[in-house]
């Protein structure tokens, strides 16, 4: 049978049109697959974390944690949950800093005050109570808003030590440690004051002090001589019945909370009376608290106890 010519023709057309409409079709339903399929491998490469070996002190074994899940419970284990966020979160960058510097250098971490205490949700639970929703949103916040930084001098992790308060001053690093670190030096910590801890007097049985420093002391009054003070306000070195000792020793001897003390024989027993509590090196926790609550960043905590570092990306020296 003839088919007109202008029946070709439009038929032509429709199958023209016809192809077109599916290849606008296909077009249309591949590229949003192919984007979606980008968008996934490009999420999941963001949702990359670096993990931690951390060594359980109860266990003895080794646990893979996740860093950002291990500066949680690292915070939530060595600062109160009460203090300011800016606070927590110097903590966060602090509890960051310092595992990376102990990973870098070979060195297994443990969950104790060896390195940095650490507890999982099942702990943090237990400790917390009917608060643990409330506390541990908060120091999830605190390390949130602080992902991924850690501090660094001359382009280096640094040693992010800290302790819970001073003698309303920090210390130098080589007064404690016999080496110096250009950031870990004496700076001013007035809020220390505020801690609970900030004086002490603890008191020792004279026999237990004799043994444990192989001296004998006077039946009353001051004990030893103080012969010299570190920049930070502590003993650097004392004389005790003609012995000599540094402060840190004494404080280790004695399981002391700080090397800022004087000694008192009153009778049978040894008065200590002591200020601060911690080494003394680096972030006063209570400095970092008074600093927060007078408004000052987290940055500005850093700036003043680590003085001359500044803050970069963990992920620049794990992908060394």
């Amino acid at each position: 049978m003839h088919i007109p010519f202008y029946t070709a023709r439009r038929d032509f057309v429709l199958k023209k049109m016809l192809y077109l409409f599916l290849f606008i079709l296909i077009v249309t339903i591949a590229i949003p697959a192919v984007g979606l399929f980008l968008t996934e491998e490009k999420t999941t490469e963001q949702k990359e974390e670096p993990s931690v070996d951390v060594v359980r002190s109860d266990s003895k074994e080794t646990e893979s944690v996740l860093l950002e899940d291990y500066v949680v419970g690292v915070v939530a284990a060595e600062m109160p949950a009460t203090f300011e966020k800016e606070a927590l979160k110097a903590q966060a960058v602090a509890a960051r800093t310092f595992m990376l510097t102990q990973t870098l250098a070979g060195l297994k971490v443990t969950d104790t005050v060896n390195d940095q205490v650490f507890k999982d949700e099942e702990e943090l639970r237990a400790t917390w109570g009917t608060q643990f929703e409330e506390n541990k949103q908060k120091i999830e916040e605190a390390a949130k808003e602080t992902e991924g930084e850690v501090l660094v001098y001359n382009g280096e992790p640094i040693t992010a030590a800290f302790f819970s308060s001073g003698n309303g001053k920090t210390e130098n690093a080589e007064e404690y440690w016999q080496s110096s670190l250009p950031y870990l030096v004496s700076v001013e910590s007035p809020w220390d004051e505020a801690a609970p801890n900030f004086k002490q007097d603890i008191v020792i049985p004279r026999v237990e002090v004799e043994d444990k420093l192989g001296v004998t002391l006077p039946k009353s009054g001051e004990a030893g001589t103080v012969i010299a003070r570190t920049a930070g306000g502590r003993v650097g070195e004392i004389q005790i019945s003609g012995k000599s000792f540094t402060g840190r020793e004494i404080r280790e001897a004695l399981e002391l909370p700080s090397a800022d003390f004087d000694m008192f024989v009153k009778g049978e027993n040894v008065v200590m009376m002591t200020k601060g509590y911690g080494h003394g090196i680096g972030m006063s926790q209570y400095g970092a608290n008074g600093m927060a609550k007078e408004g000052k960043k987290y940055t500005d905590i850093m700036t003043h106890y680590y003085p001359g570092t500044s803050i970069e990306s963990v992920e620049n020296f794990f992908k060394k």
